[in-house]
Parts: C-alpha cells; sequence; structure tokens
C-alpha cells in the first residue's frame, strides 16, 4: 500500500534568527508599543504567565499598575489555600528530591470556590487588570464564579488546545459556545500550527497563546516529544492572523509565550508577528514575584507524568526596573521596554505593525559568534 511521503522542514528558534536595522531610524521615545485586548488596552504589551511563582495578588495589581497584564492561575496554589504564601515559601525551600513530591501533595487541596471571588475581588479592589486562567477540563465549573467576582480577561490554557478535542466524555468545551456565554476577552492556548491557529480563531476567541513546551521549566519538548521552536511558531501563527484577518476584517491578536529570556527575544517575538508576549522565568527574578527565585510550571506537579522541574534563579530586581530599567549587565537586571523601543527605532519602525515588516536573517546567536570569535582571536 503506498504511502504519502512525509517531509521535514526547517523550524527555527529566537537563537537561529537576527533583526536587519532598517535603512531609516527612528526615535525610541516615538514608537507606539500598546496592546488591544478587545475593548481593553495596554499601554505595555507584556503578559506575566499563569504561574503561582510568578502571580498573586500583589503582582496583578504592580503590573497593571505599569500597563501590563498579569493572569492569576485559578487552579493553583492561590484558590486551594487561604494561606498560599506560606506553601509558595515551602516549595521555595524544599531540596530538589523533596520538591516534586512536595508539589503533587499540595496540588491534590481542593479548589475552594470562595477564594476565586476573593482573589478576584482583591486584584479589582487594588486597581488591578484581573486576568485568571482555567484549564479546558475545569472551564465550565469556575468561569460563572470569576464572572460573578468581575473578572476582566478569562484564558483557557493547556500544554496544547485545539478547535476540535476527542473524548469519552458527554460534552466537551465547546468554544462558540464559551464565546456565547462569556461578555470579556477569552484568550486561548496554546498551539504553534497554522491550522491549529486558524482553526480557534474561527470559533469566535478573542486571542491566542503561541508556544508549546519552550519555557525554563517546562520540560514539555522532551517527555512528549511536541513542540516547534518559537520564532517559526510565532511566524507561522502570525500568518493565520492575518490570513483570517483578510478573509473576515476580525483581528485576533497572537501571544508568544515561553522561551523569552532577554529583551532581544521579546524583540524577535514581535518581528515575527506577536502582538504581544508572555512571560515567566523573567518575572520570577523580580522582588514581586511570590515564587521567591523558584519557578515552575503548571504541569509540574501533575499526579502521573510530571512535565516540568523547579528552576532556580537570581532575584536581583524589582518589576519596574525590570521593565523600564536602567539595565545592569554585571547581575542580568534587563530593561525590557527599552530593548524593544530601542530596536523597534533602530529597525525604523514606529508601529508595532511595522516593526513585523521587519527583514530577518538566519544567522549563528550572539553567543554562538562571541565563541567563534574568541576561537579565531586565540590562534592569531
Amino acid at each position: 500500500m503506498s504511502q504519502e511521503r512525509r517531509t521535514l522542514r526547517h523550524a527555527y528558534g529566537f537563537e537561529d534568527v537576527s533583526l536587519v536595522p532598517g535603512n531609516i531610524t527612528v526615535n525610541p521615545e516615538q514608537t507606539d508599543i500598546s496592546f488591544d485586548l478587545g475593548d481593553l488596552h495596554f499601554d505595555t504589551p507584556i503578559l506575566a504567565a499563569a504561574m503561582d511563582a510568578v502571580v498573586d495578588v500583589n503582582f496583578a495589581i504592580s503590573l497593571s499598575k505599569f500597563g501590563g497584564l498579569a493572569v492569576l492561575n485559578l487552579e493553583g496554589l492561590q484558590t486551594r489555600y487561604e494561606n498560599a504564601d506560606d506553601y509558595l515559601a515551602e516549595i521555595a525551600a524544599a531540596s530538589d528530591e523533596e520538591v516534586t513530591p512536595l508539589m503533587q501533595k499540595l496540588y491534590t487541596q481542593p479548589i475552594r470556590e470562595n477564594l476565586i471571588g476573593d482573589r478576584i475581588k482583591a486584584i479589582k479592589n487594588g486597581g488591578g487588570v484581573a486576568a485568571v486562567s482555567v484549564t479546558p477540563a475545569l472551564t465550565k465549573r469556575l468561569y460563572p464564579i470569576a464572572a460573578e467576582a468581575g473578572m476582566d480577561v478569562l484564558v483557557v490554557q493547556a500544554t496544547v488546545t485545539s478547535a476540535r478535542h476527542i473524548s469519552k466524555s458527554e460534552r466537551g468545551l465547546v468554544f462558540p459556545e464559551l464565546r456565547e456565554w462569556v461578555s470579556v476577552p477569552i484568550i486561548v492556548g496554546n498551539c504553534v500550527t497554522y491550522s491549529a491557529a486558524r482553526a480557534l480563531m474561527e470559533t469566535g476567541i478573542t486571542a491566542l497563546l503561541i508556544g508549546v513546551g519552550p519555557g525554563a521549566a517546562c520540560t514539555s519538548r522532551e517527555v512528549l516529544g511536541v513542540g516547534v521552536p518559537q520564532a517559526t511558531a510565532t511566524m507561522d501563527c502570525a500568518a493565520a492572523r492575518d490570513d483570517y484577518y483578510r478573509d473576515t476584517g476580525r483581528y485576533v491578536p497572537i501571544i508568544t509565550d515561553g522561551g523569552i529570556r532577554a529583551g532581544g527575544d521579546i524583540c524577535k517575538s514581535f518581528a515575527c508577528g506577536a502582538d504581544a508576549v508572555m512571560l515567566g522565568s523573567i518575572f520570577v527574578q523580580t522582588a514581586e514575584a511570590p515564587g521567591r527565585g523558584s519557578h515552575w510550571g503548571m504541569a509540574t506537579p501533575h499526579a502521573g507524568l510530571p512535565r516540568g522541574v523547579r528552576v532556580k534563579v537570581s532575584r536581583n530586581s524589582t518589576l519596574e526596573q525590570t521593565l523600564f530599567g536602567p539595565a545592569k549587565v554585571t547581575d542580568g537586571t534587563q530593561n525590557l521596554v527599552g530593548a524593544l523601543r530601542t530596536s523597534m527605532g533602530v529597525c525604523g519602525a514606529i508601529t508595532l505593525e511595522e516593526y513585523r515588516q521587519t527583514e530577518m536573517i538566519i544567522a549563528p546567536s550572539i553567543k554562538t559568534e562571541g565563541k567563534q570569535l574568541q576561537r579565531a582571536q586565540s590562534k592569531t
């Protein structure tokens, strides 16, 4: 029996591409990096990942004040324990051998529905935008509670999300129906291909998260063998967004989620087509993050198939300094907004839409080039 020949194509991560400077330059202060999500407007196109080590009530309020959006995990420690901070400290202090069994134990505590409302109201009362994350399996149960409490954004998130899902359930989550039930913006993720992104856009959702397994604390690619390098994934899903917009007149933003470790990766995300980015490990390094320098993914405490590790990072900055600087090369402190604006200016782009037209080349990473230069110099 004949079979179609399968083919492979090259896919690229952020370390594999570089941006080409423009023929003109723009004053970075004149660039526009704002981001719209439905009727919501954000001056800073940066989201904080729905991870317990990254986002709690205080962090969500702080990032909102700086123009970004933090997503609170409604299935994490914040909705299982009144005093979640005590258990976050326990995880941070555990040894490498103890930490996964400890997390598996802590995450078996039932979700307390009253805490969902309490956390959302606390964010709102503090002047923040309340974005919350749920898995598809618990969306129907939890979204009405979150809606009643006044959530502003609903994120439905799994390792891989598709428009069609086959299971033994009589009726699973149907996104067109969810769109009818929920009046606030709905972000869905994660996906990495043109076809999956296009199919999800056609369900009526507001925005898409792009990325499977590239995060610093995630091992999905090693455990499951699935994923697409982020530069290629972002470009493919951006093409789906542009084609869908051309065909329907409805614009569905895409958000690159994971694999971003420095300002340059953020710049490349936008140049590849992203409308916003979602960060985890970078924010864990801030004083405001509840993880105390520990970082883990949502699948790390899975009872049967843990996919992730606890990563230890240095808490070397505040949220404000990470976003706006000044940067310090000596300790890795970043200025993410400054890096993005400066890169846009160097590439001659005033808006993110113009920036997405920046020419890119396939090239060795800066670190690789540096090693090559060192080897060359050592031979002379």
